[in-house]
């Protein structure tokens, strides 16, 4: 089968005064225009294309990739607005088209928007939306607390910055817990700091490798997020404090203490210690 709005792996069939027209191994054809057709080729060769459907709605093949497939988000810049919508500069001839029910703010041209590209199932075009919340669902999970996630900015917030989580899920990064400039559309990498009631994520961004850390030194990593980034105990505090604080001997805690800060997470001072 052919996929709008995906990179499809094709053969070359035959040539015509128009371009290559590429078959699947269900005998599927869509035309390859001469603009895009290999210097060099041969007949049965297997082209990487990207499909849409052109001005006349005909399925049509590109070697140029667009800055957004199917399923995707990204930040676009609008080229018009007309009074159908708007559209898209999606690094393609032929411009992606966002209705205005799908823009969550009206867009002006010159204006930059993250989107979700789609398959408009009425009319069988690819469409993008702004409405980006619509296409995320945190009723079943596919992350546990602690993972290493890919996330992609989205709009900030009251008390933080909302942000994609692996192309699937809403998740949220606490004002406190960012420490670097970040805008919309920007791509990171996160870690599940804590799964909340009704589904809803906290991300931070972690360092990799979070997950493996030893049980006391997520204690301590804890400790220090719920308190802004400080607590007031070092390898000199009495045993006893530190065990009303943390719940953990002084040997454990020297012990954990040392694993975060090899891994450079935490910085040690004379008054306590600090999260990076």
């Amino acid at each position: 089968m052919i996929h709008l709005g995906q990179i499809n792996t094709l053969e070359i069939l035959r040539e015509t005064d128009h371009g290559v027209y590429l078959i699947d191994d269900e005998e599927n054809e869509v035309l390859l225009p001469n603009r895009y057709v290999p210097e060099a080729f041969k007949i049965w060769d297997k082209i990487d294309v990207f499909v849409y459907l052109d001005n006349e709605e005909r399925p049509v093949a590109s070697t140029d990739f667009p800055y957004i497939k199917r399923g995707d988000f990204a930040l676009l810049r609008c080229n018009q607005v007309t009074d159908y919508g708007a559209f898209l500069d999606w690094g393609l001839v032929k411009e992606l088209f966002c209705p205005f029910k799908e823009q969550a703010f009206k867009m002006k041209p010159g204006g930059w928007y993250l989107v979700h590209c789609y398959l408009d199932e009425k009319t069988d075009r690819l469409v993008a939306s702004s409405k980006t919340n619509r296409f995320l669902d945190n009723r079943e999970l596919t992350v546990a607390e602690f993972d290493e996630v890919d996330l992609i900015v989205s709009h900030p917030s009251d008390i933080g910055m909302n942000v994609i989580v692996n192309k699937a899920h809403l998740g949220l990064i606490y004002k406190d817990q960012i420490f670097k400039d970040i805008s919309v559309g920007d791509k990171l990498k996160g870690i599940v700091k804590k799964i909340r009631p009704g589904n809803k994520l906290d991300i931070t961004l972690g360092q990799i490798g979070y997950r493996n850390i030893e049980p006391n030194a997520e204690r301590i990593l804890q400790e220090l997020q719920d308190n802004s980034g400080y607590i007031n105990l070092t390898d000199k505090s009495n045993p006893e404090a530190i065990k009303d604080q943390l719940q953990m001997s002084k040997k454990n805690f020297k012990k954990s203490v040392g694993s975060l800060y090899k891994q450079k997470l935490i910085e040690i001072k004379s008054d306590g210690i600090y999260l990076v």
